[in-house]
């Protein structure tokens, strides 16, 4: 029978990751997941999709960790960020420029194209791989921040996103266009092509990887400064916006520098609650509990309502083996944000941890309702059910994971024993079915 339409959403997702192949070439790739971060990239994003003429609330922006510069998309509904590329970067509108310039490849339909044009790509064990990178990831930890990590094989996903000139031309003019619509100021494109000035010069193992896939010219460069400054808006930065950057850059750069550095740059936060914040993270991740706990208190007083301050310090209380304790501060979070499906995950595992397994199901459940396709909400789901003697649904769960991580044949095995376990034609039983109806599909195309 045909695969029902959270069965075929996800294998259609599974297209997003092609581009996490071509971004890190023959080495692991890893998606950061972080509710503060994509939030906060949300804010910094959601003005130029709005003028590009795309839905906020459809587009999600994500980032990889990785330390070279780079940016892509690989459908239309979510932009690639390189954490290399995001730390670089100094200020809002910087940013704003280069998601303005991933939007109008999504806008122009250069990736449409292209997909309509890689049938090969839809192999289905190697995009579930993909897909369980994109869609899962872990919520973060001290030792780093958060993450999935994969295998690639990049060879021919480089070539799937690498642009053409003239689109690369296209989405230039359309990205000036967007910004001045959305009252931005222009020069953050140019000052992000200034960045990458003279790379055409340097070999091919010696060129950021944007370089890569979007191809620059130095004619291609003075046209775009022709382009920003022909529409002689004014020179600006919006706060708000710079406000945003600052705490998407030092969110990661806390968990992804040494802690020494990051006590050394407390000033260059941006605000005194982002340095609050990344001292935090610096100081759990030192193993100062107490330090850790009076810094992110101190932000959370300067921004009372915010929602990710107290789940950052729910991870660190869980992380510190304060069960308990993280329990009740995720479910302060949980209250400010009850939509959030990362911070109702982040509760639902102190839950879990804190030994009230009942609670962490249902927590659990809303979660996977908003956020079908995370493979951790799974694996947590999966364990509470099992805490609570239920094995039908746990095995069920476990096989949806199994299926978003690509390893199709253990997803066959808890399938079955899903199917053997719960009341027939009952929702979890459907989708139990349908995992083992892909996982026979694809055996079949071997």
């Amino acid at each position: 029978m045909p695969a029902p339409a959270v069965t075929r959403r996800l294998l259609g997702a599974a297209l997003v990751l092609l581009m996490l192949a071509a971004a890190l070439p023959a080495r692991a790739a890893v998606l950061l997941r972080d509710a503060d971060l994509e939030h906060a990239l949300g804010q910094i994003a959601a003005p130029v999709l709005s003028a590009a003429g795309l839905s906020p609330s459809q587009v999600r922006i994500l980032v990889i960790r990785d330390d070279s510069l780079n940016a892509f998309v690989a459908d239309t509904s979510h932009i690639f960020l390189n954490s290399g590329l995001i730390m670089r970067l100094g200020n809002a509108k910087q940013l704003q420029a280069v998601i303005a310039h991933e939007a109008a490849h999504i806008t122009g339909g250069h990736i449409s194209r292209r997909l309509g044009n890689q049938r090969a790509a839809q192999n289905a064990a190697l995009l579930g791989a993909l897909l369980a990178a994109a869609a899962g990831g872990a919520t973060g930890s001290g030792e780093a921040a958060m993450g999935l990590m994969i295998g690639t094989q990049s060879s021919v996903m480089r070539n799937f996103l690498s642009h053409t000139r003239a689109e690369e031309s296209s989405a230039d003019i359309a990205s000036v266009r967007t910004l001045v619509r959305a009252g931005i100021d222009p020069r953050g494109a140019v000052e992000v092509q200034e960045i990458f000035r003279g790379q055409e010069a340097l070999s091919v193992g010696r060129q950021d990887p944007y370089m890569q896939t979007h191809p620059l010219t130095r004619d291609r460069f003075r046209t775009l400064e022709g382009l920003v400054a022909a529409t002689r808006a004014p020179e600006a930065n919006d706060a708000t916006a710079d406000y945003w950057f600052h705490r998407s850059r030092g969110k990661l750069s806390a968990f992804l520098r040494a802690p020494g550095w990051t006590l050394q740059r407390l000033g260059d936060s941006g605000a005194a609650d982002i340095a609050h914040m990344r001292e935090a993270v610096a100081q759990h991740r030192q193993a100062n509990l107490g330090g850790a706990l009076s810094a992110i208190d101190a932000a959370i007083a300067q921004r009372p309502n915010d929602p990710f301050y107290r789940d950052l310090k729910a991870q660190i209380l869980l992380e510190s083996r304060r069960a308990a304790d993280a329990a009740r501060v995720a479910t302060e979070a949980s209250r400010l944000a009850p939509r959030n499906a990362q911070i109702l995950s982040g509760l639902g595992r102190a839950q879990l941890a804190s030994g009230n397994a009942a609670a962490a199901v249902q927590t659990l459940e809303t979660a996977r309702g908003r956020d079908f396709a995370d493979a951790r909400i799974l694996r947590d789901l999966a364990t509470a059910y099992a805490k609570t003697g239920n094995p039908g649904m746990a095995s069920e769960a476990t096989a949806q994971r199994y299926a978003l991580e690509g390893k199709l044949s253990d997803a066959a095995i808890h399938a079955r024993r899903a199917l053997d376990l719960l009341p027939r034609g009952s929702a979890p039983w459907r989708r139990a079915q349908d995992v083992l109806d892909e996982a026979d599909r694809a055996k079949k195309k071997r």
